[in-house]
């Protein structure tokens, strides 16, 4: 597979060896109920999916650096378009406004995170 095929499978959630088959079960990430869940193996390849118990602890690393991320561009979104400026709502702080927005962000893309994380960490040891 060539690099933006890599690319476009992990950011779509499908195997990371043959870019077909769905690793999770449900495609919705923000049906909470079934988020976690994922295929044992690829369906059109067969790679295994739950290599061994404890696999996906490694997720919650890229889980904080992409959360990390998160806030880092953020806080450069706000600075680079002078929100600090034109967003005047008087009762709250620089620091309130910028950790009210980040935690909205966060908990908005909290499932897509999730499923990233371990989207990425499954590619980084899949060959």
């Amino acid at each position: 597979m060539t690099f933006r095929e890599k690319m476009n499978s992990l950011l779509r959630f499908r195997c990371p060896k043959c870019g077909k088959g769905d690793l999770f079960v449900q495609p919705n990430a923000y049906r909470l109920k079934d988020i976690a869940e994922m295929h044992p193996n690829c369906s059109a390849c067969g790679e295994d999916f739950l290599r061994e118990p404890g696999f996906y602890f490694g997720a919650a690393y890229v889980s904080y650096a992409l959360t990390v991320a998160l806030w880092v561009a953020l806080l450069v979104a706000l600075l680079c378009f002078d929100a600090w400026g034109w967003i005047e709502f008087g009762m709250f702080t620089h620091a309130e406004l910028y950790l009210g927005l980040g935690i909205a962000l966060l908990l908005g893309l909290l499932p897509l995170l999730y499923r990233l994380s371990r989207s990425l960490w499954i590619a980084l040891f899949t060959g």
